[in-house]
């Protein structure tokens, strides 16, 4: 069954590849690499084109998940129905891998967090609510969008582990263990990605973020 795993990342990969911070860039003549940060993602987004901007692309990365995730669902629901949450992990790692490593741009993409949203989306609604109560709290409180990302992750295999353990994705422990492995390289490739954000945070030089203007003294 290596083969389907591989169709699924494929598929995911594909999906990935649709970089909305670099497309709705270009539709308003920057290459958003070029701003900022660098990063072809929803925060760089956020501060240079503003909200709108950055809501566009965070709606975009994530459901550019959601529907790879849905492909592969549709394609193996009936041949691989015992498997299918597994399955969709393998579609959703592709849509990571495609999102931070586009070949078209010379593997320069995004972090791959509003990617994990759609992932968490296509999981469990329970999953959800947990990793958007885990992310806006810690923004609100610390207003580090970096912080509040790693956090998801760490959020978000925890969860995956406690859920799978209960039965909630119905599937044997062999497989259980390979979703496991799956969230945990994804995990430790989301804090790869965020290495130069941990630096900043441990030497408290890490750009916040406010979602409401900050009051004038």
């Amino acid at each position: 069954m290596i083969m389907e795993r591989l169709i699924c990342l494929a598929i995911g990969y594909l999906f990935g590849l649709f970089q909305t911070s670099y497309i709705y860039g270009r539709m308003h003549g920057i290459d958003i690499r070029n701003y900022g940060s660098g990063n072809a993602g929803t925060t760089n987004m956020l501060r240079t084109l503003g909200t709108g901007a950055g809501a566009v692309t965070f709606l975009g990365d994530a459901f550019k998940c959601v529907f790879a995730v849905l492909a592969v669902r549709l394609i193996f629901r009936g041949t691989h129905a015992d498997i299918l949450p597994l399955l969709s992990l393998y579609a959703a790692a592709g849509v990571i891998l495609g999102h931070n490593f586009p070949f078209y741009l010379k593997f320069r993409g995004g972090k791959g967090i509003a990617a994990t949203a759609g992932l968490i989306l296509s999981l469990d609604p329970v999953m959800t609510l947990l990793a958007l109560i885990v992310f806006t709290v810690t923004l609100l409180a610390t207003h580090y969008v970096s912080l509040g990302s790693l956090l998801i992750y760490v959020g978000f295999f925890a969860e995956l582990v406690i859920f799978g353990q209960c039965g909630v994705f119905d599937m044997t422990q062999r497989y259980l263990n390979e979703m496991y492995v799956i969230g945990l390289l994804l995990t430790l490739l989301a804090f790869w990605m965020h290495r130069e954000n941990i630096r900043r945070l441990m030497r408290g030089e890490e750009r916040k973020t406010y979602l409401f203007k900050k009051k004038q003294k």
